[in-house]
């Protein structure tokens, strides 16, 4: 059976084929999809959302030394935080396969960098594969498997994000069923003390070895041989791009990506006049290839920053476009905004009229860094905002000009937020850390997490308590606020009043993401009494998308966009936007 699948989808049904046991991950994009594509094969993998990537890397290596195909899947960004776990397994190997997705994003279209995990593998010394679209995506993975048990090593699954989202055609297969192992006692393999970590080590120069002559003849190396006078070596998305920039041209397709096949390349390069190499990012196959000797023609031409097209690699390769990009002019900008209803709005609307430092994080609340509200004046990472309030506070101590409030939301906290605030209080910190509560992972699609009591395979679970947690970390009592998210009095009040302290507190806005709302609940409707609008724009200053200008500058609120969180009506100072009457 055939089936039109994006590469995530296509992924998904490749962990089911290969007979995976046990899937791990943390949602995000454009990584997200995978498992929530793996959940509908629940009744044959065990698949959850982990607190963080190395918590989800953690156990599906402890279910790989179980004896169980295992996965875990993140993004980019993501394997940094798993990076400490990756590089001993690197050593230790696999029992049961296992693999490890990154799904990178070129040209961060929702991330804070672009960075080309390809060198991961590089410095883990493990190998890398990497699909060209959603048929490669199934039966690479199935493959990665495959090779994790033959070379007793975890492999490194390389994605990016138009393999990612992208749909083509894919052709099923049955389910391989793959008995289980079982865990033996291995002190040598499993536990990396010094003196088995050195001999380890010779295994994994060894293992290298051993995977370059494999990847010689492997069929995830595809050598197409036609016109001699140019050659191309590529990978992944660039493959299809040069494919139809240069459909006559010969071409090495790299699918095991590292380590690269030296002989493999040195024989294609022989056989052309002409030799590019044509890689998203990093020159990564370009160092390499340049390094054995080989003249090619890459990173000189081709930029190294952002997603290529078929425009991109033809105009600095061909200097020629192979289509006309359409101009549209005089079209009004439209950045990112808070939903309408979103309980983010209120506590960055206060932030941004108290007018204080405010360290941010990833996640929807981000958005709360743009205009009009511009409330956000740092973000780093997952986490980082309360660490970097922190910094901030210490480094001002000479020279104070006002508190630092972090802000963070539920599913980052619990991501990597806890250990920042036992930081904060372990030494002596005065922060103000505000928790945004909205009882979701939001910005990656909904995903639960331990605070909201279900699990990625519809089971009830234990609720974590936001409160209770932050107590135990050491947060007094008094200096613990839950707030309403859409109660603007009340949210100015407690800053100001947190604000004030010389020790450390903790803001919880408590208000659900209206995705997450009852479909059933008849929402509040608000419209705007023109006559009594002075058209003074304050309602404007919530960054709403509901609400905009009319021609007389006078405030209009779209019905189909108002969700009634009553924000806006708690900043008219002259009571014109008032209630429709169902």
């Amino acid at each position: 059976m055939k089936k039109l699948l994006s590469g995530n989808e296509a992924v998904a049904r490749g962990i089911y084929e290969a007979g995976v046991k046990f899937a791990s991950a943390y949602p995000g994009t454009p990584s997200t999809e995978i498992l929530e594509n793996v959940v509908q094969y629940k009744k044959d993998v065990y698949c959850e959302w982990a607190p963080n990537e190395k918590v989800a890397l953690e156990a599906v290596i402890g279910a790989s030394m179980g004896g169980v195909r295992a996965i875990s899947v993140m993004k980019h960004v993501g394997l940094n935080v798993a990076a400490d776990p990756l590089f001993s397994m690197a050593y230790i190997g696999s029992n049961g396969g296992i693999v490890i997705i990154t799904a990178d994003e070129p040209s961060m279209h929702s991330s804070q960098n672009e960075q080309d995990n390809r060198h991961y593998a590089r410095a883990a010394k493990i190998p890398c594969i990497e699909p060209s679209d959603s048929q490669e995506a199934k039966d690479f993975i199935i493959a990665a498997f495959e090779i994790s048990e033959k070379f007793d090593t975890p492999v490194l699954f390389r994605m990016t994000t138009r393999i990612c989202h992208s749909k083509s055609i894919v052709e099923l297969g049955k389910k391989k069923e793959v008995p289980s192992k079982g865990f033996t006692k291995n002190f040598q393999k499993y536990v990396v003390l010094p003196a088995n970590a050195r001999k380890l080590h010779l295994k994994v120069e060894e293992r290298l070895k051993k995977l370059e002559k494999y990847g010689y003849n492997c069929l995830l190396n595809k050598l197409e041989i036609n016109d001699s006078k140019i050659g191309i070596i590529t990978n992944g998305i660039a493959y299809q791009y040069a494919k139809e920039v240069f459909p006559d041209a010969s071409i090495l397709k790299l699918g095991l990506t590292f380590p690269i096949p030296k002989k493999l390349i040195s024989e294609f390069a022989k056989k052309v006049k002409t030799l590019y190499v044509i890689e998203e990012l990093e020159p990564f196959f370009e160092e390499q290839i340049k390094a054995m000797g080989i003249k090619i023609i890459g990173k000189d031409k081709l930029p190294i920053t952002f997603e290529f097209n078929t425009n991109i690699v033809e105009e600095n390769l061909l200097n020629r476009k192979s289509y006309r990009e359409i101009e549209v002019k005089n079209l009004p900008p439209r950045p990112p905004a808070l939903c309408p209803g979103c309980p983010h709005r209120a506590p960055f609307y206060t932030l941004h009229k108290l007018d204080v430092n405010v360290t941010g994080d990833i996640g929807c609340y981000t958005l709360g860094g743009l205009p009009p509200l511009s409330a956000i004046h740092t973000c780093v990472c997952m986490g980082a905002s309360i660490g970097c309030g922190y910094g901030i506070e210490k480094a001002m101590e000479q020279n104070p000009t006002g508190k630092v409030v972090a802000v963070i939301g539920d599913s980052t906290f619990v991501h990597s937020g806890i250990t920042e605030l036992i930081n904060v209080i372990y030494n002596k910190g005065i922060s103000t850390i505000c928790i945004m509560d909205n009882s979701i992972t939001a910005m990656t699609g909904h995903q639960e997490h331990p605070g909201t009591g279900k699990t990625l395979m519809g089971e009830q679970t234990h609720k974590l308590d936001l409160i209770e947690l932050v107590k135990a970390c050491g947060v007094k009592k008094e200096n613990l606020r839950p707030v309403n998210a859409f109660d603007l009095k009340e949210i100015m009040t407690v800053f100001k009043e947190e604000l004030a302290k010389s020790e450390p507190s903790v803001i919880i806005t408590q208000g659900p993401c209206i995705f997450i709302e009852p479909k059933n609940k008849k929402w509040k409707l608000f419209e705007i009494d023109s006559e009594k609008c002075k058209a003074c724009s304050i309602c404007l200053q919530i960054g709403c998308p509901a609400i905009s200008k009319s021609d007389d500058n006078k405030a209009v609120i779209d019905p189909i966009f108002c969700l009634g969180c009553t924000v806006c009506v708690q900043v008219c100072p002259f009571d014109s936007i008032i209630e429709i009457k169902r």
